[in-house]
C-alpha cells in the first residue's frame, strides 16, 4: 500500500525499491559479513540512566553471546589504529593508558577513568551520540552475525516504556499533544498530531520523521525473523505476516501503518545521502579497514568504494541544504538542539531490558548518530587532503561499523516489506 513520492523528498518509494532490492542491497550483505564489519565492540552492562531498572529479560533468545578474545582478528583486537594516519600519533599515550588501566590495579576506579577519558579523543562538540567507553573491562566484542537481530520475545510495558520515552521526551512534542496510537490519546485518529507536525519546521519533522523510520525498521525485522517453531530438537525463524499486518496494516492501525512505513523510506533516504558523502574520506590510499589480514583488507575496502560510488550514483537524494539553513544563529542554536535530543535517545538505549535488543538498538541509534554527524560536517569532508591525517574530520572504527551496519538493517527491512508484499499477494 505504500507507493509514490516522500513528504520532503523529491525521491519516490518504487524508485528506492529498485536500487535498494537489486543494486545495493546484495554487496551491503556481502561487505558487512567481512571481518572488519561483523565484530562490534559495546558495553551491555551500563545502567539505565533514567529509571531504576531491575527487568532485565530472562528469556534466552533476549543473550548476547559475547566472543572469546582469541577468535577476534588481531588488528581489531589489538586496538591497531593503522586504518587512521591521524590517530597513529596518539596511539602511544593510549596504549600507555590501557597498561595504566589495565596493570596497575592499585589505581582508584577514578584515575584510572581519568587516564583513559585523556588518552581518549574528544569529539564530543560534533557528536550526536553517546559513546560507549570501549575501554571499560564490561565492553565486549560482539559478533553480529551470531547475534542476529530477531524477535526475542521481549514487549509488553517494558518495550513500550522505551519508546514512549523516545517519542514523548526527545522528539520535540508538547505533552499536550499525543502520538496516534499512543495510550490515552484523544481518538482523532492522530489528526491533532499530523496538523502540529505539519506546522513544525522541516528539521523537526525530520526528527520525528527518522525516529518513526527507525522504529518501523526494528519492527519489520522482528516481524521478518519471528520465532515460529521451538520444539527441543529446532528452532525455526520465519517471517510472521500477522504480526507484519498488527503493526502495519493500514486498516488495523487506523490508517498509521503506511506512514510509518514512508518514514522508513525517509531513514533510508538520509543514511543513503550520508553514504554518498562520506566517500573523500574511505577513499584516501592511506586509509585501511584493518583486520592484520592484508588481502582480505584490501577486498573489503574495494567492495565499500564500490558501496559509496552506488550510492553516490542515486538520482533522487535528499538535500540536506534545507537542514538548518535560515538565521545563523537560529540555525547553531537549532542544530544543537537536535544533536543534544538525539544524543539522549542513545542513552536511552542502556535502558532496554533484553540484551540483543539492547546490542541492536545501540549499533542502530550509533549508526544514524554517525550519518548525521556525517551530514553536518559536509565542509570539514570536502577540506580532507588526499593523504595525510583528515585532522578537521575523523570516524573512529566504532562509528564505521555502526554507521554500515545500521545502514545494513534498514536496506533489509526495504528488502523485506518486498517479501511481505509478494506473501500477502499470494494469500489473496
Amino acid at each position: 500500500q505504500v507507493t509514490g513520492y516522500l513528504d520532503d523528498c523529491t525521491c519516490d518509494v518504487e524508485t528506492i525499491d529498485a536500487f535498494n532490492n537489486y543494486k545495493l542491497f546484495p554487496r551491503l550483505n556481502e561487505l558487512l559479513k567481512s571481518d572488519y564489519f561483523r565484530y562490534y565492540k559495546v558495553n551491555l552492562q551500563k545502567p539505565c540512566p533514567f529509571w531504576e531498572d531491575n527487568s532485565h529479560c530472562g528469556m534466552r533468545d533476549c543473550a548476547v553471546q559475547p566472543c572469546p578474545s582469541d577468535e577476534i582478528p588481531d588488528g581489531i583486537r589489538s586496538g591497531s589504529y593503522k586504518y587512521s594516519e591521524e590517530a597513529n600519533s596518539r596511539a602511544e599515550e593510549c596504549e600507555e593508558a590501557q597498561r595504566l588501566g589495565a596493570v596497575d590495579d592499585s589505581l582508584s576506579k577514578e584515575t584510572r577513568q581519568a587516564v583513559l577519558q585523556w588518552a581518549q579523543h574528544d569529539d564530543s562538540s560534533d557528536s550526536f551520540c553517546e559513546a560507549d567507553d570501549i575501554h571499560s573491562p564490561d565492553a565486549e566484542y560482539v559478533d553480529l552475525l551470531l547475534n542476529p537481530e530477531r524477535y526475542t520475545g521481549y514487549k509488553g510495558p517494558d518495550a513500550w516504556k522505551i519508546w514512549n520515552s523516545i517519542y514523548e521526551e526527545n522528539c520535540f512534542k508538547p505533552h499536550n499533544v499525543k502520538r496516534p496510537l499512543a495510550s490515552g490519546r484523544g481518538d482523532d485518529g492522530g489528526h491533532t498530531f499530523y496538523k502540529w507536525l505539519k506546522g513544525l519546521c522541516v528539521e523537526k519533522r525530520a526528527f520525528y520523521r527518522l525516529i518513526s523510520g527507525l522504529h518501523a525498521s526494528i519492527n519489520i525485522h522482528l516481524s521478518a525473523r519471528y520465532l515460529l517453531q521451538d520444539t527441543w530438537s529446532e528452532k525455526k525463524w520465519g517471517p510472521n505476516v500477522t504480526e507484519f499486518q498488527q503493526r502495519f496494516d493500514e486498516v488495523l492501525t487506523s490508517g498509521e501503518g503506511p506512514r510509518r512505513l514512508k518514514n522508513l523510506y525517509f531513514l533510508y533516504l538520509i543514511e543513503l545521502r550520508a553514504l554518498s558523502k562520506v566517500l573523500p574520506f574511505f577513499e584516501r590510499p592511506g586509509f585501511q579497514l584493518y583486520t592484520g589480514n592484508e588481502i582480505q583488507d584490501a577486498e573489503t575496502k574495494r567492495l565499500l568504494l564500490e558501496i559509496l560510488h552506488l550510492a553516490k550514483s542515486f538520482p533522487l537524494h535528499f538535500d540536506e541544504n534545507s537542514f538548518f539553513a535560515g538565521n545563523k544563529e537560529e540555525a547553531a542554536k537549532l542544530k544543537e538542539e537536535f544533536r543534544l535530543h538525539f544524543k539522549n535517545i542513545s542513552k536511552i538505549m542502556d535502558c532496554v531490558g533484553c540484551f540483543k535488543c539492547r546490542l541492536w538498538g545501540k549499533l542502530q541509534t550509533q549508526g544514524l548518530g554517525t550519518a548525521l554527524k556525517i551530514l553536518f560536517s559536509e565542509n570539514l569532508i570536502e577540506k580532507i587532503p588526499e593523504s595525510g591525517p583528515s585532522y578537521g574530520f575523523q570516524l573512529t572504527r566504532q562509528e564505521i561499523v555502526a554507521l554500515f551496519n545500521a545502514f545494513g538493517r534498514v536496506s533489509t527491512s526495504i528488502k523485506e516489506l518486498e517479501n511481505f508484499r509478494n506473501i500477502l499477494k499470494n494469500m489473496r
